[in-house]
């Protein structure tokens, strides 16, 4: 066997170390733990307030099934706090407010006349007891003069007395029996006046709701939705169910990313870290921020109930108008 040359060694050797390894791998330069971490994610305000259609209050069936849509605030309008958002037909809600106050001022009508009826009763039941107890004392005088009259006379008094009592007794009886009928004959019609009040102010209440105004300053996001066999925003003149997303006042002044770790790379993240922040639309801006939170408890995916993901949060250091909701960024955290 032929020895090999000595240079021919010393080649060998400087190739594998530039090369890596006899296969052509490369050597890292350090660990991996040292590189820095790349999540994807979305911004999002740290402030934010939803505007959804409005929910209709009173009996279930009553009123329209969808609202119509007669002003809306254009997407990237900056509105200050009380600014009209949007505004939707009134008509039927005001309608039916005067329906049910027409509802509500019949039962006071009807309550008013039962209680002078009741009152003119009443009266009439008062004078029919004093005839009755002063026919009473009548017959008791008749029979302290017995003694003075014949036994047929004194006999007709005794049953005079009886009777007297008796009918006394009976309208005592009836009276009282009369008030409880009456009270609740009122108290029938102060519930239905009630609930015809509820109503009234819930229709009130539902024409109110048809002007929605801005909770605070910010930047207008509208959603976007379902509609025709496509995602779309919402536009005026439409027709929306009640409780349907519509848009988002949004503070544009504190943004932030929230992101996804997976659980391979859950232990190379913790909270205070810095980081570098790039958005997709606009990759040539760059921006700072820090780790604020991360969730403790891990979530499966789509593709597996296996694999764990974690939400991070991860804070802009500062404002800008290129920092939009639903914008997709790149995260390099710095380990």
């Amino acid at each position: 066997m032929r020895s090999t040359p000595r240079g021919f060694l010393l080649l060998l050797t400087a190739a594998l170390c530039a090369g890596g390894g006899p296969h052509g791998r490369a050597v890292a330069a350090g660990p991996p733990s040292a590189l820095p971490l790349r999540l994807h994610g979305t911004v999002e305000p740290v402030q934010s307030f939803p505007i959804t259609a409005p929910r209709l209050t009173g009996q279930p069936g009553q009123g329209p099934s969808s609202l119509v849509i007669v002003h809306l605030v254009p997407g990237g309008t900056r509105v200050t706090r009380g600014d009209l958002l949007i505004e939707f037909d009134r008509a039927a809600q005001t309608k039916t407010a005067h329906d049910k106050q027409a509802d509500y001022l019949d039962f006071v009508a009807q309550l008013q006349k039962k209680r002078a009826e009741q009152a003119t009763e009443r009266a009439h039941d008062d004078m029919d007891l004093a005839d009755a107890r002063a026919a009473l004392r009548g017959a008791e005088l008749d029979v302290q003069g017995n003694e003075m009259e014949t036994a047929i006379t004194a006999e007709k008094n005794n049953e005079a007395l009886e009777e007297a009592r008796a009918k006394l007794k009976q309208l005592e009886k009836t009276y009282e029996l009369k008030r409880r009928s009456a009270a609740a004959d009122l108290r029938l019609l102060e519930i239905e006046r009630d609930r015809a009040a509820n109503a009234w102010h819930h229709a009130e209440d539902n024409a109110g709701r048809m002007r929605m105004l801005a909770p605070m300053d910010g930047l207008v996001v509208l959603k976007t939705t379902w509609k025709n066999g496509t995602m779309g925003e919402v536009q005026e003149g439409e027709e929306v169910r009640p409780g349907l997303p519509i848009l988002d006042v949004v503070d544009p002044t504190a943004m932030r990313i929230r992101a996804r770790v997976s659980q391979a790379d859950i232990d190379r993240i913790r909270i205070g870290q810095a980081a570098r922040i790039t958005l997709t639309s606009y990759p040539s801006v760059a921006f700072t921020g820090r780790v604020r939170q991360l969730s403790p408890i891990g979530s499966t995916t789509m593709l597996s109930n296996r694999v764990r993901t974690f939400a991070a949060l991860i804070t802009v250091d500062r404002a800008d108008p290129h920092l939009l909701p639903d914008l997709a960024a790149a995260v390099d955290i710095q380990p």
